[in-house]
């Protein structure tokens, strides 16, 4: 969503249609004004990404039964409606209806465009994590190595380009990067599609073991060897081996790995007899193999031999356009599986979506889905969200502080405007100016609420 905030603006009465769009045209909107619901609903379209805002007391159809009408179009366009008449109960049924706000005429200019400005954030909100659910499904039918950055483009383009090669690949990645979705992929992409995709994590094996499950053994190989074992590369003899953490891989092995990638056969441990395979090797290592200073005792010669195609999966913080797409993308995976409707991402997650360093990269993104999926993250009030109060400076610690406060404050009285002022001790614009820059959003926290704050 981009531009200038958009409101469509419906009165009977020309002046005062005329003065309304006046102040929210030197607010910065650009105002569609019409002088009857029926001629605004032939304009209005679901994709509109603006607000509505509409006089109650109008002849043919009012204001009310054009807000059911706008609902019916799309239940996520705000509607403000504005009444001279002070009818409290109408205006609180209104709003547990969904009406976005209700203002009592008179109203001050301020009034309007604040409420306006409050509908069209979360009119923008909306739009967004539409269109991030749109591309993240898109994005898990075709790609499902998800970003829409030029390296993740180019990293998809290269898969294509070699998945259907045997060229054995090393793949480079921070931990939680994705290295064994681009393995899969290759795997999945590839005519070995029909074989087997064996993964293997080289660091989570003690030595003792890892040549055993590598290569297979014969009985009476070693003590508890009782039976035929076959390994992991002759299991994967016809599709793809994944080898994670490979620069963990013992000395001893890499040598034996070594004549594996030269040959391709194998020598199970207790036998003499070699064995052909024919496997893909995908390796993988968070370190840089290249630089003799972090290679450090990984033989040389397998680098070379492994080194034919390296693919380079970029961390989130150098690619954090995909940022939003990947957790809308979890966020529904998570919804799914948690049984919960998609929450709606709000202006705090997103803020922290893109502000976050991402360390744990896409693995630690998909755990904070989960987290929201289940309503433990970016809640008002919820203890879970304490942790991220402890790191940044101290403006940014203020920051978050003082948004909790507002929030606590508007759960305590129910979202009620004079309430909440009378606790903070705040001017009235001040107090909006907060919530605009903090991203709340009050009608969030309405309960039985009084119409015609003033």
């Amino acid at each position: 969503m981009s531009g200038a905030p958009s409101a469509f603006l419906i009165d009977d009465d020309r002046d005062l249609r005329k003065a309304m769009q006046q102040t929210l045209e030197l607010a910065g909107f650009t105002v569609s004004p019409f002088a009857g619901a029926t001629e605004a609903l032939a304009e209005l379209t679901a994709g509109f990404e603006g607000v509505v805002i509409s006089d109650i007391r109008m002849p043919g159809m009012d204001g009310l039964a054009l807000f059911r009408k706008v609902a019916e179009l799309d239940a996520d366009l705000p509607v403000i409606l504005v009444t001279g008449h002070g009818d409290i109960p109408m205006a609180v049924q209104a709003i547990q209806d969904g009406v976005y706000d209700f203002i009592a005429k008179p109203f001050a200019a301020d009034r309007l465009v604040q409420s306006a400005r409050r509908a069209q954030e979360k009119r923008r909100l909306v739009m967004e994590n539409r269109a991030l659910r749109q591309a993240a499904e898109a994005a898990s039918e075709s790609l499902p190595l998800i970003g829409q950055t030029p390296v993740m483009e180019r990293l998809r383009q290269t898969l294509r380009h070699i998945a259907d090669t045997d060229v054995d690949v090393l793949v480079a990645g921070e931990t939680g990067s994705g290295k064994e979705v681009v393995a899969t992929l290759l795997h999945q992409w590839s005519r070995r599609r029909s074989g087997n995709f064996v993964a293997l994590n080289c660091g989570a094996l003690p030595e003792t073991v890892i040549e055993s499950e590598l290569f297979g053994h014969e009985p009476g190989a070693f003590t508890g060897a009782v039976k035929k074992r076959i390994g992991r590369i002759e299991h994967a003899s016809g599709g793809t081996l994944f080898l994670d953490e490979i620069e963990a891989m013992p000395p001893a092995t890499q040598v034996k790995m070594l004549r594996v990638l030269e040959a391709r056969e194998i020598t199970p441990l207790g036998t003499n007899a070699t064995r052909p395979v024919d496997i893909r090797v995908v390796a993988a290592a968070k370190i840089d193999l290249g630089d003799p200073a972090e290679r450090g005792d990984f033989r040389e010669d397998l680098y070379y031999r492994l080194n034919v195609v390296t693919l380079s999966i970029p961390p989130l913080r150098e690619r954090r356009e995909d940022v939003p797409l990947l957790f809308s993308h979890f966020l529904k995976r998570a919804s799914e599986r948690f049984g919960r409707e998609v929450p709606t991402i709000s202006a705090a997650i997103r803020d922290h979506l893109m502000s976050h360093p991402w360390p744990g990269n896409v693995r630690e993104l998909s755990h904070f889905a989960e987290r929201v999926a289940l309503g433990v993250e970016g809640q008002p009030g919820k203890a879970a969200a304490a942790p991220a109060k402890s790191g940044g400076t101290l403006p940014e610690r203020l920051e978050r502080y003082e948004a909790e406060i507002l929030k606590e404050a508007l759960t305590a009285h129910r979202g009620d405007v004079k309430e909440t002022l009378q606790a903070l001790g705040i001017p009235r614009k001040t107090f909006y100016d907060k919530l605009q820059r903090h991203g709340i959003n009050r009608a969030d926290y309405v309960g039985q609420t009084t119409a015609g704050e003033s």
